[in-house]
């Protein structure tokens, strides 16, 4: 994976004997695709988009000798006994017109209540499996690292938002107690802003919304810097917490549709860009919040990261040429140029494609029976159908009613898996942010309970301070590296047999157990030496960052296709709720009586309770099962 993420920026080379030189000589015949298919690559073996002759797109590599064949690039199985090419009679009927009309009507829709496919709905399945076969390659590695920019704000605004609050109350008299609530202005922006991309991008589109959200948050985030008053700050926090919000859903989204089934546990690596973002901001803040005056650190540290912001949105909309996602423009009734985005995916990745606008219709076509396999001419008359805005938000509004939720109950192991699921999602989301968001605070100071009378009173005025020590910014920077290799071991840990570590149970469990009881070690002994606050301080941006990226891929695979919008969409939105409660809560806790700890008992409580809920999941869905 390494040597693939190496030529990333790369011209990558076709595999030989395929000659791509315009966007025209990517398109082959339906006959041939099994030659060019996923499933034919896997279990062959051929040269990887970079070059790399030996890998496939599923890690597997044939232990038999194979040759080329009419100059095609793939290899053909050769009989061990004659030598003669085997037959692949097997490959090439899954690529006849009847075999994929019968693929994309598989299963029912809505839990089998007697709805059938959709032509939409057929027409994605089709998409997903020309995308699948053109697999990975340069196009899909480089929207990893513009996706990556969301994941990467989204930390380096939390984190960033969290820094200033010390600052903040210096500068503004705020008590420590009350300036926590500027971190509920920030995740009322982060809720709403969910909301509202997450709509939004299915009706005026991915691309728009991709470029829109990282252009607000810099805005509002370099104007947060003349803020003149405290409740100033937290409207400007607010607002760019509302483009914030919209990063995970959109660039989760986008990456998906553009993402080979084979590959579907990058999303899991996709969150190695949190950490990276929260390093990015500790060190920013270390340069300007802790070498200048309270009343001047602050402002150019958020205009600082706020022109990095800026930055990744330039990257995104003028350097990276993106494609609008092919669902969206099915949704939208415009079905060439989806094929054509199809057709543009493959010559980016130097690989062939079977998709055509005529195939799309013929393939939906109702009219044919399912068990032809011919391969005729017809093209029918298709009305290709539109969306309109009314039918997406009713779509996204139905996923919290009763009649979308029922199915997720409909028996006793759905039924436990749904409010477990959920229930890891809520803990999660209240228990995070009462540790994170004011990490600052808690190095600030030690615990009372193991410092003297005039270092509690301290602690106590610490948000009246305008000096906060550069070793605590130091700290946060050590805590931020940290969480990389997490990110990393998650990526691993999902698709690994070990017992209890691996899976994404295994690594869900064990992230969520290690994250509570360091947690508490932070409580009981971290005040009794400021290295073991980093070191535990460390610990939980490890395993917090393995929990986050497991859990962010697991929850969508863990539920059935038909209902699984509506359990990740309620699972997001119990998350995000809890998270705009953690300030409250942590606001209201008084930390003169047990030395500030109070929240972060309350999240070590929480994110054991998460381990419990894991534990008693009883679904693995490594190896591709499903309930």
């Amino acid at each position: 994976m390494l040597r693939t993420i190496s030529t990333l920026w790369k011209r990558p080379l076709p595999p030989p004997g395929v000659v791509i030189n315009t966007i025209e000589d990517v398109l082959i015949p339906l006959e041939e695709a099994h030659l060019h298919s996923h499933s034919y690559r896997s279990r062959l073996g051929i040269a990887s988009p970079d070059g790399a002759a030996g890998e496939t797109d599923g890690g597997q590599k044939d232990d038999d000798d194979g040759d080329d064949y009419e100059q095609t690039g793939m290899l053909l199985r050769r009989s061990s006994s004659s030598g003669e090419l085997l037959g692949r009679t097997a490959a090439e009927k899954e690529y006849t017109i009847g075999s994929l009309r019968k693929e994309v009507r598989r299963g029912t829709p809505d839990n089998g209540k007697g709805r059938e496919w959709s032509d939409y709905e057929m027409k994605s399945r089709l998409v997903n499996k020309a995308i699948q076969d053109i697999g990975m390659g340069r196009y899909n590695w480089q929207l990893f690292v513009l996706c990556g920019f969301g994941w990467f704000a989204d930390n380096l605004w939390m984190q960033g938002v969290s820094l200033t609050l010390p600052s903040l109350s210096a500068e503004f008299g705020i008590s420590e107690q009350s300036v926590r609530y500027t971190t509920s202005s920030l995740f009322i922006g982060l809720c709403f802003g969910s909301f509202f991309w997450g709509i939004g991008s299915d009706i005026i589109g991915r691309r728009i919304a991709f470029n829109a959200t990282l252009l607000i948050t810099s805005i509002f985030g370099m104007a947060s810097a003349w803020a003149p008053t405290w409740p100033a700050v937290c409207l400007t926090y607010a607002a760019l917490g509302f483009g914030v919000g919209g990063n995970l859903p959109v660039d989760g989204a986008l990456f998906l549709e553009f993402l080979p089934d084979a590959s579907s546990s990058l999303l899991t690596l996709l969150s190695v860009w949190w950490p990276i973002g929260q390093l990015f901001s500790s060190i920013v803040a270390w340069f300007f919040i802790a070498h200048w005056p309270a009343d001047q650190g602050w402002r150019y540290f958020v205009f600082t990261i706020g022109i990095i912001t800026f930055a990744m949105f330039l990257t995104r909309f003028f350097i990276f040429d993106l494609f609008e996602s092919p669902k969206f423009l099915l949704s939208r009734g415009r079905q060439a140029e989806a094929v054509a985005v199809v057709h543009g995916i493959a010559f980016r990745n130097r690989r062939k494609t079977w998709l055509t606008d005529e195939l799309l219709d013929i393939i939906a076509d109702n009219s044919h029976h399912l068990d032809t396999d011919d391969d005729d001419d017809h093209v029918p008359h298709y009305s290709q159908h539109r969306l309109s805005t009314l039918t997406i938000i009713q779509s996204h509004l139905s996923s919290f009613s009763t009649s979308r939720l029922q199915p997720l109950f409909a028996n006793r192991i759905l039924g436990l898996t749904t409010t477990l699921i959920w229930f890891t999602w809520a803990t999660i989301g209240m228990g995070y942010p009462l540790f994170n968001a004011f990490l600052p605070q808690y190095l600030s100071h030690p615990s009372p309970s193991s410092a003297s009378p005039s270092t509690t009173a301290t602690f106590s005025s610490a948000a009246a301070s305008d000096d906060v020590s550069p070793s605590v910014y130091t700290s946060i920077i050590i805590y931020s590296v940290t969480g990389i290799p997490g990110s990393l071991l998650a990526y691993y840990l999902v698709d690994s047999p070990l017992p209890f570590l691996g899976g994404r149970k295994g690594s869900l469990a064990t992230s969520t157990l290690v994250s509570a009881i360091f947690l508490f070690a932070f409580v009981k002994w971290g005040a009794k030496s400021p290295v073991l606050q980093v070191v535990f301080s460390c610990v939980e941006a490890f395993s917090q960052n393995i929990m986050y990226g497991v859990l962010y891929a697991f929850t969508p695979e863990i539920f059935p296709a038909p209902v699984r919008g509506s359990a990740v969409g309620v699972a997001s939105f119990l998350n995000r709720v809890m998270g705009l409660l953690a300030p409250v809560v942590a606001a209201r806790m008084g930390s003169e009586g047990d030395g500030g700890t109070g929240p972060i008992l309350v999240a070590g409580g929480l994110i054991l309770a998460a381990f419990g809920a894991v534990v008693g999941l009883r679904v693995e869905t490594r190896g591709g099962q499903r309930l």
